[in-house]
């Protein structure tokens, strides 16, 4: 039998949900790999974390694993995606079909199964009616009616960075509250909208700092 946890707490730190989708991962490998029982040790150093942080971020959501033994891999990972919220499919929609979003369309339809795209728009009139891995490229003006009869949550905006505001407005008009950018600019939006950046250069500029730290004596 499986066992099943319920979040103790809904204040759990940002960094413990970006955890948790590297846990799931791992334990997604695992499983593929047979393997149904994992301690905490050998999860952290496949994650590149210490035992006691995923000890801590698990604790968030009750009582895991048996001590001496270790976590039931299957019932870890039922744990882990239903306090994601991912033990049901997202329906999103995307704006902005160059080279990036034709990218990412390709990358959701093959590798992320709790989340589908239902709809790809762009404003260039000589992309609109375009078919991109089987999906129509729409007009923005028809956002509203999508979102409403497709029940749509999430907008991802990969627009060219001059155009990413005016994605948004129309996303932000049609209701949707939960938006994934990827142009390098900064949205301005209403607080009831939540926006998440992914940012190639500042994980770039990261990394090459750290490179260039780590080479001075």
């Amino acid at each position: 039998m499986s066992e099943t946890y319920e979040p103790k707490s809904k204040h759990i730190p940002q960094a413990t949900i970006k955890r948790l989708s590297t846990y799931l991962q791992v334990l997604k490998n695992l499983d593929r790999d047979k393997v149904e029982v994992v301690s905490s040790n050998p999860l952290a150093e496949a994650c590149g974390v210490q035992g006691s942080q995923v000890r801590k971020d698990l604790a968030y959501f009750g009582e895991f694993g048996i001590r001496g033994v270790g976590y039931q891999v299957k019932s870890l990972m039922q744990s882990i995606t239903s306090s994601l919220g991912i033990d049901h499919e997202w329906p999103m929609l995307l704006i902005g079909v160059g080279n990036l979003g034709r990218a990412m369309i390709n990358h959701v339809s093959r590798h992320a199964s709790a989340f589908s795209i239902k709809a790809i728009f762009d404003c260039d009139p000589f992309k609109i009616g375009d078919s991109v891995y089987g999906y129509e490229v729409l007009s923005p003006s028809e956002i509203p009616q999508c979102v409403e009869k497709m029940h749509i949550d999430i907008g991802i905006i990969t627009s060219r960075p001059e155009r990413a505001q005016t994605a948004c407005d129309h996303l932000v008009h049609a209701g949707i509250t939960a938006i994934l950018n990827f142009a390098p600019v900064r949205l301005k939006v209403p607080d009831s909208v939540r926006v998440e950046y992914v940012d190639f250069f500042r994980n770039l500029y990261s990394l090459v700092f750290n490179l260039s730290q780590g080479g001075k004596s």
